[in-house]
């Protein structure tokens, strides 16, 4: 793929020094830090709020699998909407600046373009998504003295290839639709799909639906066999990033 590497190395570079830099990262940092902390402090929480509200709860004391609940929570849920939105505009953004003609003048092939895009905003993902588990651990560990890595690590590494499919086809999406706004919307819209797909059984044996409460369940001990939704989600996310590169090549710039 002609100037692949080249655009590579700028893909990086510009991530350092755009916003995506801090948002992404900020999200992942927040969720991590306040996880095991709001975990640990929940019974306290809502216990200084019954006298007002004349409720009585009873909550078993909080461990270090409801701090790890917690940031699987938030990556199935919130996170997921932040790749959706951050990067509906990773293909389209350029094409809209001009940015995307003046790259593809020099020795840049479309279809390195994507590659380097996808490459680029995945390995940015998975850094993020390291940094913050590692951060989530560690505080766990200090909460509350005990933090079993290897379950910790398996749902993780799950909601990570959920993760970089969605970014396979937000690049997708992006390649194909002029707008942010719309590529996020369809984003959205697939995700909706996949939630609606996660309550069918065969759909969750079998596709990458079964990706969304696979690591809740895994941290619970109840997951089933998890070959076919990581291969699929994998297959698809090559498939997004074909196709991405299929639609961007006959787009107009």
């Amino acid at each position: 793929m002609t100037g692949f590497r080249a655009f590579l190395g700028k893909e990086l570079r510009e991530i350092v020094k755009t916003w995506r830099i801090w948002v992404l990262p900020g999200i992942g940092l927040f969720f991590a830090v306040t996880g095991p902390v709001i975990a640990r402090f929940t019974p306290q929480l809502l216990a200084a709020v019954a006298p007002d509200t004349g409720l009585v709860f009873q909550i078993p004391n909080p461990t270090f699998l409801d701090a790890y609940l917690q940031w699987t929570k938030n990556l199935i849920q919130l996170v997921t909407f932040a790749i959706i939105i951050i990067f509906a505009g990773v293909v389209s953004a350029e094409r809209r600046s001009g940015t995307a003609v003046l790259v593809l003048t020099k020795p840049l092939s479309r279809r390195a373009f994507i590659a380097a895009k996808a490459v680029a905003q995945g390995a940015f993902l998975m850094a993020t998504v390291a940094v913050g588990a590692a951060v989530t651990w560690a505080l766990t560990y200090a909460v509350f003295g005990e933090a079993p890595l290897v379950p910790f690590v398996q749902a993780t590494g799950i909601w990570l290839v959920w993760a970089l499919m969605v970014l396979g086809i937000m690049v997708f999406l992006s390649s194909l639709v002029g707008s942010q706004a719309g590529a996020a919307g369809l984003g959205l819209g697939v995700f909706v799909l996949f939630s609606i797909g996660s309550i069918w059984t065969p759909v969750v044996r079998y596709s990458p639906a079964g990706l969304l409460g696979a690591p809740t369940d895994v941290l619970l001990g109840r997951a089933g066999p998890l070959l076919w939704p990581v291969v699929t989600g994998l297959v698809l996310t090559g498939i997004s990033v074909a196709a991405a590169v299929v639609a961007f090549s006959r787009k107009e710039l």
